[in-house]
């Protein structure tokens, strides 16, 4: 078996659109930092939206043009629309990720627009992406529900998949925006992408929501997932959903994986500390990992 598994860290950009204290760019730029002494080699370090909508990401541009770009390091930014691609060429960054949600109700919220429109509004983003040879991700969110009143349409979930694996993309993430996935649901999804498309480069995004993170997390490495986005201290969450939790810990992932022996080369420890500094810095009430608050 295969045990190499990257993790995406986006503590920066998930983590903190949530967040209501302000973050200097001096502090996000002295934990992208410490991320990569400990290990991390994929940052995602903003999202490039209206920051009337997402206040945190004010200054995006601003944060990836002070970033210090070393060899070996990828970083990427969020975009949901062409313009957020253009933003990112500006400042000269070559990766990005982005989504559109399977649930209406989500979609409005988030985007502004239904699902149809959305996977128009996806299809011109992916364009420009690979027209500029950019890397892009393409995710699909609440893939196993909304909320505990809906019931997830897996049939939906493959008919758009099949539509963006059309668009060019070779990675695409699926997200548990609102944290309503369970083992079960997450092993039935998986089974049939993977039987239709077994070459597809899949990435899972979860949040916590129900304290079945992990747990969800150990039944995707069984389909053989190979990029996992964790943030630090467990802190995020989405702006639009209510009561949102934040996604799993990368403190957390890390030492779960490696007592199962996959090879991560993270220093906990480090990531640890720098959760500990964040969590000076806006809170603890952010905050849903269990791991750095034992190692300090």
């Amino acid at each position: 078996m295969n045990n190499i598994v990257d993790i995406l860290e986006v503590g920066l950009r998930d983590g903190l659109q949530n967040v209501k204290e302000n973050l200097s760019i001096k502090d996000r730029l002295f934990i992208i930092e410490g991320l990569i002494e400990a290990g991390l080699s994929k940052i995602q370090v903003a999202s490039f939206v209206d920051p009337k909508r997402v206040p945190q990401m004010a200054f995006a541009e601003d944060l990836v043009k002070r970033l210090n770009k070393k060899n070996g390091v990828e970083y990427s930014g969020l975009v949901f629309n062409v313009r957020g691609v253009e933003r990112a060429l500006n400042c000269k960054l070559n990766k990005v990720e982005t989504s559109i949600s399977i649930n209406e109700r989500y979609s409005n919220k988030n985007l502004g627009m239904s699902v149809s429109e959305s996977m128009i509004n996806l299809k011109a983003i992916i364009k420009l992406a690979r027209k500029n040879s950019m890397k892009i991700r393409a995710g699909i969110q609440c893939v196993w529900g909304y909320d505990v009143k809906d019931d997830y349409n897996q049939i939906a979930v493959i008919e758009h998949l099949k539509k963006i694996v059309g668009m060019g993309v070779n990675r695409i993430s699926f997200c548990d925006t609102p944290g309503m996935a369970n083992p079960k649901r997450i092993s039935v999804l998986l089974d049939e992408v993977l039987s239709l498309f077994p070459d597809l480069e899949i990435s899972i995004h979860l949040h916590n929501t129900n304290g079945l993170g992990l747990v969800n997390l150990f039944k995707a490495l069984e389909f053989g997932i190979k990029e996992i986005d964790t943030s630090l201290g467990g802190i995020g969450g989405s702006p639009f959903i209510k009561k949102s939790k934040g996604n799993i810990a990368t403190e957390d992932v890390a030492y779960l994986m490696e007592s199962m022996g996959y090879d991560i080369g993270l220093d906990i420890k480090k990531i640890s500390d720098l959760s500990n500094y964040l969590e000076k810095k806006i809170g603890s009430q952010y905050f849903g990992g269990k791991i750095y608050k034992l190692i300090r």
